[in-house]
């Protein structure tokens, strides 16, 4: 069965569902990353341990949510996969915005001693399990709606999310570091968790109106006729496991990447280099918004001559200006850093986009959102939950030089070029076993 499916229903509604949704979840989960850079290793943790100690603890807790995403996604994806996508969609928003929002309003070391890093930790666990559940479903909801040959910009708008969040967030810590340092320790960042109930309300009234999946509407009549995979992890762990691994690396830069270049970025430019911590969020926020821009007209351009061509571009791109973007640093200048966060973020989209809709070919309908899953969640539990570590890591070891770092990204961007190529040889399936796109009149009919 084709991961698109033409109906009568709007694919763009679908699509700006997944919109909503992934961006209120992104901005929750990049709201930590940008706060355990540069608030959590003052507030949580105790005052006498050194500053490098205090950076790694608070990228630590960063990474622990990694931890718990490949849980989220069986449990997410067996019920995407058996009950429908829609469901899953509901329960992860309710509980990325309630972790949130309850991390806003944590005492701190000074406050409660131990209890406040445990405490931390858990509502880290609670969004580590929900951000595992959302991800596969949003892109289904808006690849399966999609009209023929259009599956890579529809679901781009689910991998926007991340520039969306990625925007607001760094938009809204920019905005309280405006009222000071004092005031910002004090108060200023538990504004933006705060904030994220508003925005869950918002994504709600979004997602409860949403339609279910034409493609899982099909599904489940199959399911009633000849019975449907008990438990999905079982099937696609035996018989797609290596579309699972090759998926994992070849996300590898798209999320591991991504988060050596914002979260760590930031930590070693302002601990490393004491460079203005406003500015250097001032140039996220800005390459965030280039992303948000880019992101569906290179998914576009994706459908016309090829996702793989696009995403190994971008992947290339990104091995160029590894070590460029970190060397700008050390020039103090603002127009170069910036240029260079621009240039970055412009080929990381190219790649960031299209790769949900390479995903997707690569397994069988009734256990696509299982298997999507696991590819994203044990690469992001791997790589995007460790990056930062490594980096920091790598750093330190090398005296405070970035070129480590550097080299390790361009290592994981040169292993994804060569998954991509092996996720378009999997995902195409061989000639004479194509299941057609039925086009909106046949679906139309059989409803």
């Amino acid at each position: 069965m084709s991961p698109q499916s033409s109906t009568g229903k709007s694919p763009y509604r679908a699509a700006v569902a997944a919109l909503a949704g992934t961006s209120i979840e992104w901005y929750d989960f990049y709201a930590f990353a940008t706060a355990a850079a540069i608030v959590f290793n003052d507030v949580f943790f105790p005052p006498d341990m050194s500053p490098y100690l205090r950076t790694l603890s608070a990228f630590a807790t960063f990474a622990i949510g990694f931890l718990l995403r490949p849980l989220g996604g069986i449990v997410f994806g067996h019920i995407g996969d058996r009950v429908g996508r829609k469901k899953t969609l509901v329960i992860t928003l309710v509980m990325m915005g309630v972790a949130s929002f309850a991390i806003g309003l944590l005492p701190t070391y000074a406050q409660v001693g131990a209890l406040a890093p445990i405490l931390l930790i858990v509502l880290r666990l609670v969004q580590g399990i929900a951000i595992g559940g959302e991800w596969g479903g949003a892109v289904l909801i808006a690849v399966e709606n999609a009209p023929r040959g259009k599956a890579a910009f529809f679901g781009s708008f689910a991998q926007l999310g991340s520039s969306v969040g990625a925007l607001l967030s760094t938009g809204a810590f920019s905005l309280m570091n405006l009222f000071g340092d004092d005031a910002f320790m004090s108060w200023g960042w538990r504004v933006p968790f705060l904030a994220s109930a508003v925005l869950v309300i918002v994504g709600l009234i979004v997602r409860v109106k949403l339609e279910e999946s034409p493609v899982m509407e099909e599904v489940r009549k199959e399911q009633e006729a000849e019975g449907a995979a008990k438990l999905p992890v079982v099937e696609v762990l035996q018989k797609a496991w290596r579309t699972v691994l090759i998926g994992v690396f070849a996300l590898a830069t798209a999320t591991g990447g991504y988060y050596v270049v914002t979260s760590f970025l930031l930590s070693y430019g302002t601990g490393d280099l004491h460079l203005s911590e406003s500015m250097l969020l001032n140039g996220l926020t800005l390459a965030a918004f280039l992303e948000l821009l880019v992101t569906p007209w290179l998914s576009w351009l994706a459908d016309r001559v090829g996702p793989h061509k696009v995403v190994i571009a971008g992947l290339m791109g990104v091995i160029v200006l590894a070590v460029p973007q970190f060397m700008v640093l050390g020039t103090g200048s603002v127009f170069l850093i910036w240029l260079m966060m621009l240039a970055m973020r412009l080929v990381m989209s190219a790649l960031y986009g299209p790769i949900a809709s390479i995903l997707v070919e690569g397994f069988a309908t009734h256990v696509r959102y299982t298997g999507i899953s696991l590819s994203y969640q044990l690469c992001n539990m791997v790589f995007g939950g460790l990056a930062p570590l490594a980096a920091v890591s790598l750093a330190a070891a090398a005296g405070g030089h970035y070129w480590p770092p550097a080299v390790m990204l361009m290592a994981i961007s040169a292993i994804g070029i060569v998954c991509t190529a092996r996720l378009r040889r999997l995902g195409t399936p061989p000639a004479g076993e194509r299941t057609p796109t039925p086009d909106r009149q046949t679906v139309q009919a059989s409803s």
